[in-house]
């Protein structure tokens, strides 16, 4: 008889750090800010995270070859249009929905991850330092229900 493997789930729980940013800046000049200040690359992604055929976010990903980790910035919403029914009040307009990539912090603009990286206050404050952005604080990742979403 052959051995069967049993993979815990646990074992697919990947460590992160996730910063979650307020800000009215879009996505390529925020990149650019954070490009600038923290010495980093971030690039857009050949492909956004999409999890259905309507719904994607924008990430913008870079590889540090130099400590082996991986960052990424990607927008917690999606509005995508819909047609609307007949019998709806203005039948002729499309209505809109929005979704957000991690529910439970609906008014995060933008999160930034960083593999196996322990955020520090300097970073946090050199992020919090950029114009235009009103606040960037840590999240803790092992409490969040939506931690499959963040894991690409």
């Amino acid at each position: 008889m052959g051995a069967t493997l049993r993979i815990c789930e646990d074992l697919y729980d990947e460590e992160f750090s996730l910063v979650g940013i307020h800000t009215s800046l879009e996505d390529y000049a925020l990149v650019y800010a954070l490009n600038e200040v923290l010495k980093i690359r971030l690039k857009r992604s050949i492909e956004d995270l999409s999890f259905s055929s309507s719904i994607s976010y924008p990430c913008f990903e870079w590889k540090d070859e130099l400590y082996d980790r991986n960052w990424a910035l990607f927008t917690n919403s999606c509005i995508t249009a819909e047609q609307s029914k007949p019998n709806d009040l203005f039948p002729e307009e499309p209505s809109y929905t929005s979704h957000h990539l991690v529910p439970e912090y609906k008014e995060v603009t933008y999160f930034l991850k960083m593999d196996d990286y322990e955020l520090n206050s300097v970073l946090l404050k050199k992020i919090k330092d950029i114009p235009k952005i009103v606040t960037a604080y840590t999240i803790e990742t092992e409490k969040l229900k939506s931690k499959p979403n963040l894991i690409f």
